[in-house]
């Protein structure tokens, strides 16, 4: 099945919940709507499913239009960040249900095999309310894959389960996405589900629609500044910069060495992920005096903050380094940063990119 939308919008008395946009998702893959909160990932799954009607625009099916189609008459599954299982129904019925509907006859093996994907199998005999929000969750999770529809519309919905489990969900649902052939879009306010669950990605903000394409053409190729926050986490390092013969002068301080393609723009923001921020010098690496402002651990990496330390007549910068492994620093202890230039994203003053470390290929 290919969905397509184009130049739909969403406006709701005063407000736009959605600006004019075009998208089709990739048939038969995984498409991430990544963005904050009130990005408009949520209006924008209600327009695909047909609960709500754009204010202008069209949505094709295979090329027909769907508009004004009831959601009833649509092959669609959909799962929210709050669960929605028959509370009079077993846990094995609710997930049987859509395929009982179907006639399939080895509905209750395929309901065995989706609950142990989820972790679920020892409550197939229980009823919803016997479970936990988590385990409700996962219920309907598998009632949604079970159904097999072409279009799978997944609303964040690993948000209510704990941080393990959540890991593990990730890879099982990437497997089980792969082994259908579902239109899948999946919504998340986190950059590294996205990477986790690769396909596509499209980077939506307070409405509109930033950039669409592959999951880690995006990532590496950001079109903007709103794209590279979007898509970062912990955010990028941004940093104030000055076009020079030879590249660019930081505000903070150093120089780098590097070749700008033509452009009007005098002021520039260099881009620099945390990951790419070390204080362990290499050969080539640019150094910068800073001091330690705070450290956390977070799993197996530490995030470390620093201030800058250019000089007085140089403005200071923070910066966050991602390290790998746990290590411990002493707040306020004067720390040198070490960096490839070659790992450098630079915007013009419009905030759009003009160089990026890598350059991927297209859909």
């Amino acid at each position: 099945m290919q969905l397509t939308l184009n130049s739909i919008s969403k406006i709701v008395g005063p407000q736009t919940w959605l600006y004019d946009m075009s998208i089709s998702p990739c048939s038969g893959a995984v498409t991430v709507l990544l963005g904050a909160t009130q990005a408009g990932k949520t209006s924008l799954m209600r327009v695909m499913a047909g609960l709500d009607e754009p204010s202008s625009g069209d949505v094709l099916v295979d090329g027909k239009s769907v508009v004004g189609v009831p959601v009833r008459e649509r092959n669609v599954s959909m799962v929210y960040q709050q669960f929605i299982n028959y509370s009079s129904l077993k846990v094995s019925d609710n997930i049987a249900s859509p395929m009982k509907l179907r006639g399939e006859k080895n509905a209750r093996q395929r309901v065995r095999q989706l609950a142990e994907k989820l972790h679920i199998e020892m409550f197939l005999d229980r009823y919803p309310a016997e479970l936990s929000g988590g385990q409700q969750q996962r219920v309907a999770l598998a009632r949604a894959l079970a159904k097999g529809a072409p279009l799978m519309l997944l609303d964040e919905p690993l948000v209510n389960l704990d941080y393990k489990l959540r890991e593990e969900l990730r890879d099982e649902l990437t497997a089980l996405f792969a082994e259908g052939n579902s239109t899948v879009v999946y919504a998340t306010t986190e950059p590294s589900e996205a990477l986790l669950l690769g396909g596509y990605t499209a980077v939506l903000d307070a409405g509109e629609l930033l950039q669409y394409g592959p999951t880690a053409d995006v990532f590496n190729n950001p079109k903007s500044l709103r794209v590279a926050r979007a898509f970062s986490d912990p955010p990028m390092n941004l940093v104030a910069a000055n076009g020079i013969a030879e590249g660019l002068q930081l505000e903070c301080g150093p120089r780098i060495p590097l070749r700008l393609p033509k452009t009007n723009s005098q002021k520039f923001t260099a881009g620099l992920r945390a990951s790419a921020v070390r204080v362990a010098h290499q050969d080539g690496d640019i150094s910068l005096p800073a001091k330690v402002e705070l450290a956390e651990i977070s799993g197996s990496d530490t995030f470390v903050h620093f201030e800058t330390l250019a000089g007085e007549l140089i403005g200071t910068t923070e910066l966050v380094a991602q390290l790998p492994g746990v290590h411990y620093f002493e707040l306020g202890t004067p720390v040198t940063l070490y960096f490839d230039p070659a790992q450098i994203y630079v915007f013009d003053e419009e905030g759009e990119l003009l160089l990026s470390p890598r350059r991927g290929g297209g859909c």
